[in-house]
This record gives structure tokens, sequence and C-alpha cells, in this order.
């Protein structure tokens, strides 16, 4: 079994992506998603999250305080790394538990979205990777718009992350965003060529095959 990978930059449009993936018949691990829902689930992880943040990092509920959270570590790249450093191994086990799971019941491809793939390392457990693109000014808007955030709040997150260009560069895949490209044929072109086990025809689409770096 053959893991896609799928990251880009905040805003860009990823999840939509998978979306598309997912409705193809692909089953799609969402990093982001599950790296929370393991921070309430893992007791282990929650213990040692709260040593680090104290108790108010949960409600009264056992519920995550995400404002908490993100208030100590989006303005301090230590305590951000602290959070990653047990976050990341945690992670890491419930993505092989699920990908065991898929592989036991013969599926040929399985894909992984997450927003920091190569940040975090997760890149290589991938055999390959796609990379959707938006312009900087498109994705500031859409997640403005979605989580009533700050402009400078996002382009704050944004520094966090790989450069576009590094991202693409270390990508096979590229699948532009932007409002002007038509996104359904390069998802499908990703998805033939993952039935087929082989990189799209040169100039057959949007969708470019890339070699990894």
């Amino acid at each position: 079994m053959k893991v896609l990978g799928i990251t880009g930059g905040i805003g860009s449009g990823k999840s939509v992506v998978a979306n598309l993936l997912r409705h193809s018949g692909v089953a799609v691990y969402d990093a982001d998603a599950r790296a929370r829902a393991i921070m309430v689930e893992d007791e282990k992880l929650k213990a040692e999250i709260i040593q680090l943040f104290g108790a108010e990092a949960y409600f009264s509920d056992g519920s995550l305080n995400r404002a908490h959270l993100s208030k100590q570590v989006f303005t301090d790249s230590v305590r951000l790394n602290q959070l990653n450093a047990i976050v990341h191994p945690a992670s890491g086990r419930d993505f092989l538990e699920w990908t065991s799971r898929h592989r036991e019941n013969g599926h040929p491809w399985v894909a992984k979205e997450a927003a920091i793939l190569f940040e975090s390392g997760a890149y290589l457990a991938c055999d390959k990777v796609v990379c959707v693109y938006a312009p900087l000014s498109l994705r500031v808007q859409r997640v403005v718009a979605r989580d009533n955030a700050d402009a400078q709040a996002v382009l704050a997150r944004v520094a966090r992350q790989w450069p576009e260009q590094k991202k693409q560069a270390a990508s096979n895949h590229l699948v532009i965003n932007d409002g002007h490209h038509h996104l359904i044929p390069q998802v499908m072109e990703v998805f033939r060529w993952m039935n087929n086990f082989s990189a799209p025809r040169e100039g057959s689409g949007v969708a470019h095959p890339r070699e990894s770096s």
C-alpha cells in the first residue's frame, strides 16, 4: 500500500483536494483533525500537555482549550516546538495504526492531509506528495473569512510554514487552487495517476508530475 501526502499553505484548499479524492474512493487521514482528537483521547499526551501548559489547557468537560494553547504557542516558537515534540510522535503512532487497518483491507493507496507535512517530517512516511497552491492574498482572505481571524495573525502562521517554492520543489505534483484553474480536472489527473501507478503524461493537465528531491 502506498501513501499520498497532501499539503499546502494555510488557506490553499488542501482539504478541498482531500475531499475530492475521498469522494473518489481514496481513504484520507486528516492529520490536523486527528491531532486535535488525540490531544483529548490520549491520557498520557493530555498529562504532558497539562504539565507544559497548565490545567487551563483543558476545559472542565475535558475538551481542549484551543484558544489558551494558541495564545501560548503562536507567539513563542520555543513553546510551539515543545508542543510539537509531544504531539507529533503521538500523531505518528495513530497514523501507523490507521494505515495498518487500511492495509489489511487491501487498499492500494491512502492519503494523508497535513498542513505541516514537510515541517514535521511526516512526508518521510509518504510515497508521493501533492502540494496545493493558491496566491498568498487569496489564502489570507479565505482564512479570515473562514475563521473570523485577524489578517496579521494569519500571516504570522504563514511565516511559520515552509515557503511555497520550497514546498513545491519537494513535492511530486502541484495542484493550483486559485479560482481560475479548474480544480476537479487537476485532482482527477492525480487520481488517474494513482490508479495507474505512473505519472500523468507531461502537458496533460495542470497537475504536473515532479521528481522528488
